[in-house]
């Protein structure tokens, strides 16, 4: 049934890269705190970078929470379900690191993905941990389109109008960790530069 594979590569690599959508699923250190699960499922954001490392681009939302673990410890697992086809579950545990649309690395890793508007970060993943499963209890369902309203919503923002909204929304945790505070770290900058890799 289930199997632990050393590397993302062949049909393990052409399974990850079809699905429609994956679950990112982070927590905080210790006993206490929220455990995090979210839907990732924008098309043209997520790349296998080699057989051991994937990334995924982090767009501008209501919260931050990946961030914040991710930069608390670093823990993470992505999962990806066959809703079509034969039945089949992924799991890629590792370490996750974020790359802030501020820092050296953004615009080299942005420039992967065809999908880049209201980017805040790429998350980067370590897989320390490669398995598969059944799947048997995942139903079947028709994927019927992309739903392009977070993009489009984050990209009518403009960059001011993201730098507040992560401002009034992405600076904390639900549990107060601190998650994105880079656009205050990062207001004077020379030449009025601004983050790259988004055009």
């Amino acid at each position: 049934m289930g199997k632990v594979h050393e590397r993302i590569d062949g049909r393990l690599r052409q399974f990850v890269e079809a699905q429609k959508v994956f679950f990112v699923a982070t927590a905080p250190s210790g006993s206490d705190g929220h455990v995090n699960v979210s839907p990732k499922g924008i098309g043209g954001t997520f790349t296998v970078l080699d057989e051991r490392t994937v990334a995924y681009l982090d767009i501008t939302a209501s919260g931050a929470e990946t961030i914040a673990h991710l930069r608390q410890n670093g823990r993470i697992t992505l999962m990806f379900c066959a809703f079509e086809g034969p039945p089949n579950v992924v799991r890629l545990h590792g370490r996750g690191r974020v790359v802030s649309m501020y820092d050296e690395e953004f615009a080299e890793l942005a420039a992967l993905f065809t999908e880049r508007r209201g980017a805040r970060a790429v998350i980067v993943v370590d897989v320390t941990r490669i398995s598969d499963s059944c799947g048997y209890g995942v139903p079947l369902m028709d994927h019927v389109g992309e739903r392009d309203l977070l993009p489009q919503h984050m990209g009518r923002k403009g960059e001011e109008g993201l730098r507040e909204y992560r401002r009034q929304k992405n600076q904390r945790s639900v549990d107060g960790l601190p998650a994105f505070a880079d656009d205050d770290m990062w207001t004077d900058r020379p030449n009025g530069e601004t983050a790259k890799g988004l055009a």
